[in-house]
């Protein structure tokens, strides 16, 4: 079906409704009964059809992100082709003019705020629109139109008020190999009526992909085999990925905010230093590429802009009076790995300028909770059970011992109310005590921890492990483990924050069904963590 954008403009493609979506969902985000194919007649913007492309140019669907009280990000990226080996997407190296509009309702009938933008070849043609002017604790709805396409219809939501204490629904995620199984896990997410996911990092994984695409069973080119360290290899990996069906669907649901981890460029990059031996110059120029592919297919704002091998990731997200989440870099600024060093307090796992903004932060925030969006583990966890032995993951916070001790002291110095932990990177799911001393077992709670599984990353997994045994026995402060793959939902309260870990029976094929495995509570103003 062709609708017109306005009276005068040429006849426009509609994307069809993605039949992954469910009934549900293509009524909230496509407008009533008639789907996304309802959409009203509206100005039209001068040239808009003058370029010509290969194919519908919004392929990677559209997201938002970084939600504020008065405004959002809009995301999309030009990519007719998107698995073009240049990492051009079947775009011309010109730049494109492309008309955003945000409206009130999911038939795009009340719309409130409208512009055109351009998309840079320079960027890969992806657009970063930060609209303000919005009101606090809304849903909205809107989409793109360039070179005579219109894109799918996306649903964001503000943050509420700042002095409202209104429940929230978030999740996070992490850890989405492709080629470790389908994103399934998101076809469920993107039902939830979430107000935010916080994604914390490992969107892409720099390795090779086979030729069939591991276990999803598709033809890719030879391009796919290789390991990303150019630009072009990034962006091709971000397409790769970005264009899944699932994950489109969960983006275009609800707001996003990202996060980088290690996989997002090299794995186990600390600062200016990567584990296999190259050069501090290699690694940079690496650094460089895949932090401007990163920017280029997230939902970020101007102020994460790459400059050369730096960007800008840490930030402070106002989500009303109940909560602030803070969301950390740990890769940008760390100390290189180095276990038999875990104790030198000039090891740093966030830098000195970052660990100040976040104490600071975290003292003067009045959020009823605060919330830490951590890419890595930050419990200790010790691998073996006989007395006496340690075995510590060098590139959780257990290798940076001194600068976690650092933290935890200074929440408690600061009396910094109900402090949560959100972490990722693991590939299994958790949930412990943070305690002032780990060691001692009647050491007082400091801040509780929810570690999340992986999307795919893992392969199908289990509920138990011989060594999720172990670790339970070794460390009375974790309380939970599940080698599943899936997410976790958190229900936030002024009384109470609870987390659910949903978890996934299959990824290695599709079709596979989501459950609650197991809900945890934190009470407000009560330190640890309960069964629910």
């Amino acid at each position: 079906m062709r609708v017109p954008w306005d009276e005068r403009s040429a006849a426009l493609r509609v994307p069809r409704a993605r039949p992954e979506l469910s009934r549900r969902r293509l009524l909230a985000l496509g407008g009533g009964g008639a789907g996304l194919l309802a959409l009203n007649r509206l100005p039209a913007g001068q040239g808009s059809g003058a370029v010509r492309l290969p194919d519908h140019p919004f392929r990677l669907g559209v997201a938002s992100g970084d939600p504020t009280p008065d405004g959002v990000v809009l995301w999309t990226r030009l990519a007719p082709v998107p698995l073009a080996e240049d990492g051009l997407a079947g775009m011309p190296r010109r730049t494109v003019p492309v008309r955003w509009e945000i409206a009130e309702d999911s038939a795009m009938r009340r719309v409130i705020r409208r512009g055109t933008v351009t998309a840079d070849p320079d960027w890969a043609h992806s657009v970063h629109v930060e609209v303000g002017g919005l009101r606090p604790g809304r849903e909205y709805w809107y989409r793109f139109e360039a070179a005579g396409e219109i894109s799918d219809v996306g649903r964001t939501r503000t943050a509420p008020p700042r002095d409202a204490a209104t429940p929230l629904s978030l999740a996070f995620v992490s850890c989405q190999a492709y080629d470790a199984g389908f994103y399934t896990a998101y076809r469920h997410l993107a039902d939830q009526d979430l107000d935010a996911v916080v994604h914390l990092g490992d969107f892409i994984y720099e390795g090779g992909i086979n030729a069939t695409a591991g276990v999803r069973g598709i033809p890719l080119s030879a391009a796919h085999s290789l390991e990303t360290i150019t630009l072009e290899q990034y962006r091709l990996r971000h397409a790769l990925i970005g264009s899944d069906p699932d994950l489109i669907a969960a983006r275009q649901a609800a707001p996003f905010v990202a996060m980088v981890d290690d996989h997002d460029v090299q794995d186990n990059w600390a600062g200016p230093s990567e584990p296999t031996g190259a050069t501090p110059e290699n690694f940079l120029r690496r650094r460089a590429a895949a932090l401007r592919a990163f920017y280029e297919h997230l939902p970020l704002r101007r102020s994460s802009l790459p400059r050369a091998y730096d960007m800008a990731l840490y930030r402070r997200l106002d989500l009303g009076a109940l909560a602030t989440l803070f969301v950390l870099d740990e890769r940008q600024f760390r100390s290189p790995e180095n276990i038999g060093e875990r104790d030198d307090p000039r090891r740093t796992m966030l830098g000195a300028a970052q660990e100040r903004w976040l104490l600071d932060g975290l003292g003067g925030s009045r959020a009823t909770w605060n919330v830490l969006a951590n890419q890595v583990m930050m419990f200790q966890l010790d691998r073996l059970t006989d007395p006496g032995l340690q075995q510590l993951n060098p590139d959780t916070w257990d290798g940076y011992a001194t600068a976690r001790e650092r933290l935890l002291h200074g929440i408690v110095e600061r009396k910094v109310a109900n402090p949560i932990v959100m972490s990722g990177d693991a590939h299994f799911n958790c949930a412990a005590d943070l305690k002032a001393d780990f060691d001692d077992p009647d050491s007082p709670v400091v801040a509780s921890e929810f570690l999340g599984t992986s999307i795919t990353s893992g392969q199908d997994g289990s509920d138990m492990t011989t060594g999720g045994k172990e670790w339970l026995a070794a460390n009375p402060h974790l309380k939970f483990y599940n080698n599943q793959r899936g997410y976790v939902r958190c229900r936030v309260t002024p009384t109470e924050w609870t987390t659910d870990y949903l978890v996934m029976d299959k990824v290695t094929r599709p079709g596979g069904t989501t459950s609650l495995r197991a809900s945890f509570v934190v009470e407000a103003g009560r330190r640890g963590l309960q069964n629910a």
